[in-house]
């Protein structure tokens, strides 16, 4: 249902921006600079975990909007944001959202430009992020020979989900890292902005790994392949999966909001990648996205959330739920 109705609505949007949309943000040049802009809204309902505090929901509305900043190799410039207030809303708890947005504001040394503020049925919060940068990364950069990498590890945010829907007793030293990505993110900001300068595309962790994947080889019409054992999962993730009898390579594969970048480099300039990253594959002519799982490659399924379709595709259709 949210492809289709990104795509009603580009059919209408004939005036469009230098970069035309279909990116994790919008630009238009000025000068010798790219101006990048994205926006990404938060709803209490369908975004937030009854654990996660009113501090940690205003930090995250920051993360979601930088990250897809940082995604096309830019500087973060500016937030901007909206919000929806329900009248049974406690002020006590507006003011952890704004104290939140605050700490991230100068977490990520980002001024707030400008607000608003409207009567609504659920909290939303509707954020805008502002960017700059001389070197656009975009999805549809990458190019046969490139390897894949992503940042961190990927997986806690889907098990701290699932350990907290499931209600699952699990020892602290397994639920306090993956409660840590569920619940307070970060952007990987700095990385971002380093490798504009060497990598050739880019996307954020948003909806899954395996989603983002596919959006990459769509875009720059390549073919990407994974092995299964380079995916940087910590062990955490894999006793959570253990416990749920889940397979953990799927569950990374489909974990959202990891805000991790996946990019894609010249092989040739490996050495010179300046942050700390993961290879997990290469990029080959061709189409489609393929895993190599125990020897097998196989065809990687679509993985991921997917808004308005009331839970995932693919194997954890069910999971959110």
């Amino acid at each position: 249902m949210e492809r289709e109705i990104i795509e009603l609505f580009k059919r209408h949007l004939k005036l469009q921006g230098d970069l035309p949309l279909g990116d994790d943000a919008g630009a238009i040049r000025l000068g010798d600079e790219w101006v990048v802009a994205t926006n990404d809204m938060l709803v209490r309902k369908t975004d937030v975990p009854d654990i996660m505090t009113p501090e940690q929901v205003g930090f995250k509305v920051v993360t979601m909007n930088v990250s897809d900043i940082a995604a096309m190799g830019a500087r973060p410039v500016g937030f901007l944001f909206s919000l929806g207030v329900p009248q049974d809303i406690e002020m006590e708890y507006l003011e952890g959202v704004a104290e939140g947005i605050g700490k991230a504001l100068e977490f990520y040394e980002v001024p707030v430009l400008s607000a608003d503020t409207n009567e609504a049925d659920d909290l939303i919060i509707d954020g805008i992020a502002l960017g700059r940068t001389k070197r656009l990364l975009t999805r549809s950069g990458a190019k046969p020979g490139d390897l894949v990498c992503v940042t961190g590890d990927i997986g806690r945010a889907l098990a701290g989900l699932l350990v907290w829907r499931r209600g699952l007793d699990v020892p602290e030293k397994i639920r306090e890292p993956i409660y840590e990505k569920l619940l307070e993110p970060r952007a990987r900001v700095q990385e971002g902005i380093e490798l504009s300068g060497v990598a050739n595309a880019a996307i954020d962790i948003s909806d899954g790994l395996s989603k983002e994947l596919h959006l990459l080889a769509e875009m720059s019409g390549v073919r990407i392949e994974v092995e299964a054992q380079k995916l940087p999962i910590r062990d955490e993730v894999g006793a959570v999966a253990e416990a749920l009898g889940l397979d953990p390579i799927e569950m990374a594969l489909a974990s959202g909001e990891e805000f991790e970048l996946i990019f894609t480099i010249p092989a040739s300039l490996l050495d010179e990648c300046p942050v700390r990253c993961t290879v997990i594959g290469r990029v080959l002519e061709g189409a489609g996205v393929y895993i190599t799982i125990d020897g097998k490659r196989q065809e990687m399924p679509v993985l991921g959330w997917e808004h308005l379709n009331w839970g995932v595709k693919g194997t954890y259709r069910t999971m959110f739920r």
